[in-house]
């Protein structure tokens, strides 16, 4: 819960240490961390500290009260708001946070986007699995090669999600004000032209001439998917172009965005529930029961399925 040096939280016992990334755009900061020994002063953030803790119990003063946040528990800190922390059990305790620049808030909260919430949090620790795991979804997305839109587009839906839900007056949020089909279709184009590329939010956002927040949930308003999630699909169809024109696994996901073939099966089996290669398996199949085969075409043809093929 405080900004230590990376990895040397505690030089005297390795099993104390903190590691630091930034975050999905330049006024967050990521940590994640795991104390033992170490026991935090009494101490405040000038940001918002928003985390969850992965792995044993860590115990806290906050707000004149005694605390402690158990395994999948979030803690809310406010800014300048004044804690300890330590240990609860002797195994310590492992945790991530995000650090927020309240400068942000403006970016995230905004009435034509509908995300409008309470901008302090109502109390330190809060037990609510699905925003846990939504933060954490959001976190693991955070410096991911080619994927800064989707990173930022969870960050930015969790942090809105949380405020809403625990600030200190609970908002709903509501539909975000219709931005045109134009607008739309051109940020959609956008894409499709691009999606070899690690396209940004503010990129697309340019593009409609609209905020960040607000160019997301509309996008996802008209077209069922937010633009990180098109993004990915636009990639796959590529991919799946290319793998049944006998190009290899590796160059068709470099060739579609992905950063490497991992990338690409993760996000691959993420949307079809199989493999690239399972896919692939399967679909040969069906050519040749239906008495076609599957072409094999040597890796030069990627040319012929190049990323101008995405439109």
């Amino acid at each position: 819960m405080s900004t230590l040096p990376s990895g040397d939280a505690n030089a005297s016992n390795p099993s104390d240490w903190a590691r630091f990334l930034p975050g999905a755009t330049p006024d967050i900061t990521l940590m994640r961390a795991h104390f033992t020994e170490h026991v935090f002063e009494r101490h405040s953030h000038a940001q918002y500290a928003i985390g969850v803790t992965h792995s044993g119990v860590q115990t806290f003063h906050c707000r004149g009260a005694a605390h402690a946040s158990l395994p999948g528990d979030l803690l809310l800190f406010n800014p300048d708001e004044a804690h300890d922390g330590q240990r609860g059990t002797d195994e310590g305790f492992g945790y991530a946070i995000l650090y927020v620049d309240p400068a942000a808030l403006p970016r995230h909260l905004q009435r034509e986007a509908g995300t409008l919430a309470s901008a302090f949090f109502r109390q330190p620790v809060v037990h609510d699995p699905p925003a846990a795991a939504a933060l954490q979804r959001a976190m693991a997305a955070i410096g991911q090669p080619q994927e800064s839109l989707r990173g930022e587009a969870l960050t930015t839906d969790v942090l809105v999600q949380l405020l809403q839900r625990h600030g200190e007056t609970p908002a709903t949020g509501t539909s975000p004000l219709a931005a045109g089909s134009r607008r739309m279709l051109r940020v959609r184009d956008h894409i499709r032209a691009h999606a070899s590329r690690d396209l940004s939010v503010a990129e697309l956002a340019r593009e409609a001439g609209l905020s960040r927040v607000h160019l997301s949930r509309a996008f996802a308003q008209h077209f069922g998917v937010p633009p990180h999630v098109y993004l990915n699909a636009v990639r796959l169809e590529h991919a799946k172009r290319l793998l049944l024109a006998g190009i290899a696994p590796a160059l068709a996901a470099l060739d579609a965005g992905f950063a490497d073939q991992s990338h690409f099966s993760r996000r691959f089996k993420g949307a079809t529930g199989l493999t690239p290669g399972g896919w692939l398996r399967q679909m040969r199949g069906q050519a040749a029961a239906g008495g076609g085969g599957a072409s094999t075409a040597s890796t030069s043809a990627v040319s012929r399925y190049s990323t101008t093929s995405f439109s």
